[in-house]
């Protein structure tokens, strides 16, 4: 089940007592959580049937004896669990030595209870008894991260379930400047949508307006420049990033530089060079397929291969390893060994 199939059935009222949220990318277990703690119960019902805690601050011991209670004067009570992959867990045995008490209640859980684990920034061991007995009796949810050419089908779909409209640069700007935290992004996005009317379509314009990203000096700009080896804006560029360093970290130009080039990599392979077929292999939207045969014209296979290999030296420099120069004289040298 996807996170908003969870949900439609949260609000159908269709519960589960057991529900264990986790995974690497912590938007939607934030989703499925929120809706949980704010809106399954009536707030009537909550002083008295809806106990949240904290993974670094609780124990088993203490999420047992309020998943054991009863709900008062209301069919089920509500126990969430936040952060619960910073509590300790205990033993993951039921041996006849000693009960395990969590097993136990996993296994024959309170029918008008709904016990919730919020597990974020990594998996539960699917190995372990505890993750089978959930399984079993409750609701499993994996939130997976989200790879980097799906962020610009996720940010539309997101938008147009707002009502509103995107377009196509604005979407690839978002996308390479935010990266994947769909968190962030849809942070951002709700705050763009507060500037525009439902079913206005939200701009480039309006994305570098309202999320600080200058029109003229961004990473976005800087691979443009790059794919058509002008020399005189990508030192504008930089000579802008070195001035600015807060916004525009070195590791996020890097991070975006490498995820460009290995498109541009990726492209010398693609023998159908139709341009669906590239939008297809390259994981980008058709618009943008021209951006991508220019850098491909610009930088051969083997310059490309170079390339590559530079951003992870300077990736590696800028961390300190086997250098102490400043971000911005690292991104001149690099800058100068890419486009000669």
């Amino acid at each position: 089940m996807s996170a908003d199939d969870i949900i439609k059935d949260l609000k159908n009222r269709k519960f589960k007592p057991l529900y264990l949220l986790h995974g690497d990318e912590p938007y939607y277990i934030d989703l499925v959580g929120n809706y949980v703690e704010h809106k399954l119960l009536p707030d009537a019902e909550k002083g008295f049937n809806q106990t949240v805690l904290y993974g670094k601050d609780t124990d088993i011991m203490t999420v047992l004896n309020a998943a054991k209670r009863y709900p008062m004067m209301a069919d089920y009570q509500v126990v969430l669990v936040k952060e619960a992959q910073d509590m300790k867990w205990g033993k993951d045995d039921d041996d006849k030595k000693s009960i395990n008490p969590l097993l136990n209640y996993l296994e024959n859980p309170l029918p008008s209870t709904i016990l919730v684990f919020c597990y974020k920034y990594g998996k539960f061991d699917k190995r372990k008894k505890t993750y089978k007995a959930i399984e079993k009796k409750g609701q499993v949810f994996e939130s997976a991260a989200l790879y980097d050419n799906k962020v610009p089908a996720w940010i539309e779909g997101f938008i147009s379930d707002k009502g509103y409209r995107i377009s196509q640069p604005a979407t690839m700007m978002l996308s390479e400047y935010l990266g994947n935290d769909l968190s962030k992004i849809a942070n951002e996005l709700e705050k763009l949508m507060l500037n525009v009317s439902a079913g206005q379509e939200i701009t480039l314009e309006l994305v570098q307006n309202n999320i600080g990203i200058s029109k003229e000096y961004n990473v976005f700009e800087l691979q443009t420049a790059l794919g058509k080896k002008d020399v005189f804006k990508v030192n504008q560029i930089v000579n802008y990033f070195e001035a600015n360093p807060k916004a525009n970290p070195i590791v996020l130009v890097l991070g975006n530089l490498n995820n460009y080039f290995s498109k541009v990599l990726a492209f010398h392979y693609v023998k159908d060079r139709s341009q669906q077929n590239l939008a297809r292999e390259l994981g980008v939207n058709p618009f943008f397929v021209k951006d991508y045969e220019q850098a491909a014209r610009s930088y051969d296979y083997g310059k490309t291969m170079r390339i590559i290999s530079y951003l992870r030296e300077y990736d590696l420099k800028s961390k300190g390893v086997e250098s102490n120069a400043e971000d911005g004289a690292l991104m001149k040298e690099l800058m100068f060994k890419i486009l000669h």
